[in-house]
């Protein structure tokens, strides 16, 4: 089994090919393509490579699929014995991105 694990936008993910996976949201056109060079780790067969911090010569090639948001969260802050209240809803801004190919050069 072939897999990675990279550094996306201040978060690390375990990515694998042929699958997609939802990031923080990515300012690109849909249908293009991108190319995640922050590799942490890569599992190819068992021949496992560390990068310190970063492996140089592993590229993952990925295609945005779409721009979505994320499901509401809810917010509430409350001060007991002072009758005051919060509550506030948020969804994350996210970006669809398809695994197409772990290259090592």
């Amino acid at each position: 089994m072939k897999y990675a694990i990279v550094e996306i936008s201040g978060k690390q993910f375990w990515v694998e090919t042929g699958k997609f996976y939802d990031f923080n949201r990515i300012p690109t056109e849909l249908g293009k393509e991108i190319t995640l060079n922050r590799v942490l780790l890569i599992n190819n067969e068992g021949n496992v490579l560390i990068g310190q911090p970063y492996l140089e010569n592993v590229k993952i090639q990925g295609k945005i699929l779409e721009h979505l948001r994320g499901k509401k969260q809810i917010v509430y802050k409350m001060r007991s014995k002072k009758k005051t209240r919060r509550k506030q809803g948020h969804r994350q801004d996210l970006t669809r991105v398809l695994i197409e190919n772990i290259a090592i050069k």
